[in-house]
C-alpha cells in the first residue's frame, strides 16, 4: 500500500505559501501524518531541483537531536549548515520538545533566505507566546487523519465504483482507524490495529497530557474521556459531566472537568464545537458538542461497550470533512429548533447541515428536514443520511452521505 496516499490537498497548501516569508505550521494528532507530509514535500523540492544541501530536516521526537541543547545551539547548528545566496528550507519536526523552541523559531524566521516549516501535536505549540511574537507571520494547516475518501484510496479501492457497497466500507472505516499507519496494520489482523491505537493514545495521555500538566488523578481523567468519548455528538458541559460522575460515586469539580476536556482538545483527540443561536448570529457560551479525531479510538476509549449510536459516529465523521473542507463548524439552536451544522464556507457564505443514518419512517422525515424547515433563511440547506434513494424537499437537498464524502457532487446545482 502506498504510504504517501493523495495527502494532495494539504501538499498544495504548503506549496502555495512556499517562499512567500510565512512560518508553515503543521499541526495535529500524532501519527496522523505530519511528519509524511514533509517526507513528501522534501521529495517535491528536490524534484524542483532544490539542492539537498539547501534542505535541512530536524526529527525531535528523537533525544540525539535536542538532549544537553539548548535552542541557541540548535539554531547556530541549523545556521552553520546553511547556502549562501540561496533559499534554505528548514523542517523542525515536533518542535515544542525543545525548551524556548519559540526562540529557535524566531530567530530562524529573521534569518534571510530561510523558509521555516514546523510541526507538533499540540496546539500548545501555537498558544499564547508562539501566537503572539509570530502574529501575522505564520500559516497553520491542520492535518487530519484519513478521511474516507483517503481510506478508500489507501485500500486501492475504485471510488468511482457505483456497485461498492459503501456502507460495509464504512464500517471497516469507523470500528478499524482512519490514522495511515493503521490502515497499512489491515493486513495483520484488527489486534495489530488495536494495539497500534492503544500506543498512540498511552503516549498522548503520558507525554502530552499527564506529564505536561502533572495530572496525578488519572482514574478521574480516564473517567471523562470514556465521558466524553461515549457521548459524541450530544450537549456537554462541564457541570454536567461532574454531576454525572458525581452520581456514579466520583467527585470531580466541574472547573478540573473544564481543564482536563482542553487538554484533550488541544492534543486533538476532540474536536469541541460551539453552539450558535441562529437567529441571534451570536456564538453561544454553553453546552458544547465533542467529536472524536479517528472513530477507531473508540474501541480503546470506550471499550468493548461501544455503544456511541450510528447516527452519532456518522455525524463525526461528517464533522471532520467539514473541517477537512475549510469551513468553521458550530452547532445550530434556534427558539424552536436545534440543526447539527452551521457552517461558514471558505468563500464566508452560510450552509446548514442535518445529519442522519437513514429515513427509516414518517417521524424521522418530518424530524430531520423539519429542523431545517424552521430556519427561514434563503441560506443552503443539505440532509446527509445512507439512503440510497433521496429526496428534495422545501429548498432542501438531501443527498447520500457515502456520495458527500466522496465528493462526487461537488459541483453543486
Amino acid at each position: 500500500m502506498n504510504k504517501y496516499t493523495n495527502r494532495k490537498k494539504y501538499i498544495d497548501k504548503l506549496l502555495l505559501y512556499k517562499d512567500k516569508g510565512l512560518i508553515k505550521v503543521v499541526s495535529g494528532l500524532r501519527r496522523s501524518g505530519k511528519s509524511t507530509l514533509f517526507e513528501i514535500y522534501h521529495e517535491y523540492l528536490l524534484k524542483q531541483g532544490i539542492g539537498k544541501r539547501q534542505i535541512q530536516f530536524y526529527n525531535f521526537e528523537l533525544p540525539e537531536n535536542y538532549l544537553n541543547k539548548t535552542w541557541g545551539d540548535i539554531y547556530f547548528e541549523i545556521k552553520k549548515k546553511m547556502q549562501l545566496g540561496k533559499t534554505n528550507y528548514v523542517f523542525l519536526d515536533e518542535v515544542q520538545n525543545i525548551p524556548f523552541f519559540e526562540k529557535l523559531v524566531d530567530g530562524l524566521f529573521a534569518t534571510e533566505n530561510t523558509d521555516i516549516y514546523i510541526t507538533g501535536s499540540n496546539a500548545f505549540l501555537l498558544s499564547s507566546e508562539l501566537a503572539t511574537l509570530l502574529s501575522g507571520r505564520y500559516i497553520e494547516i491542520s492535518i487530519l487523519p484519513f478521511s474516507f475518501k483517503e481510506y478508500l484510496t489507501a485500500r486501492n479501492i475504485d471510488t468511482g465504483n457505483k456497485y461498492l457497497n459503501f456502507e460495509a466500507l464504512f464500517f471497516d472505516y469507523v470500528n478499524e482507524t482512519s490514522l495511515p499507519k493503521g490502515v497499512e496494520l489491515r493486513e495483520s489482523g484488527f489486534d495489530k490495529i488495536y494495539e497500534y491505537l492503544e500506543a498512540i493514545y498511552t503516549t498522548i495521555i503520558e507525554k502530552d497530557i499527564t506529564q505536561r500538566h502533572q495530572i496525578n488523578d488519572k482514574r478521574a481523567f480516564a473517567n471523562i474521556v470514556k465521558f466524553v468519548a461515549s457521548n459524541i455528538g450530544n450537549q456537554l458541559s462541564p457541570s454536567n459531566i461532574s454531576k454525572t460522575l458525581k452520581q456514579d460515586g466520583q467527585n470531580i469539580h466541574h472547573a478540573t472537568v473544564e481543564k482536563y476536556l482542553d487538554y484533550l482538545v488541544t492534543s486533538f483527540v476532540f474536536y469541541k464545537v460551539n453552539r450558535f443561536d441562529i437567529k441571534g448570529k451570536k456564538q453561544l457560551a454553553t453546552q458544547e458538542k465533542y467529536y472524536l479525531v479517528d472513530a477507531g479510538l473508540l474501541n480503546i476509549l470506550v471499550g468493548k461497550e461501544r455503544i456511541t449510536e450510528r447516527g452519532h459516529i456518522l455525524e463525526n465523521i461528517v464533522y471532520l470533512e467539514l473541517i477537512r473542507r475549510g469551513n468553521k463548524v458550530w452547532t445550530g439552536t434556534a427558539r424552536n429548533t436545534e440543526v447539527d451544522f452551521v457552517c461558514k464556507n471558505p468563500s464566508g457564505e452560510i450552509d446548514y447541515y442535518q445529519v442522519a443514518w437513514q429515513m427509516t419512517n414518517e417521524s424521522t422525515i418530518e424530524r430531520e428536514f423539519g429542523a431545517l424547515e424552521k430556519i427561514n433563511d434563503n441560506y443552503p440547506k443539505y440532509l446527509l443520511t445512507t439512503d440510497s434513494f433521496t429526496q428534495n424537499r422545501s429548498g432542501i437537498r438531501h443527498m447520500n452521505v457515502f456520495n458527500w464524502l466522496l465528493e462526487t457532487n461537488e459541483k453543486k446545482e
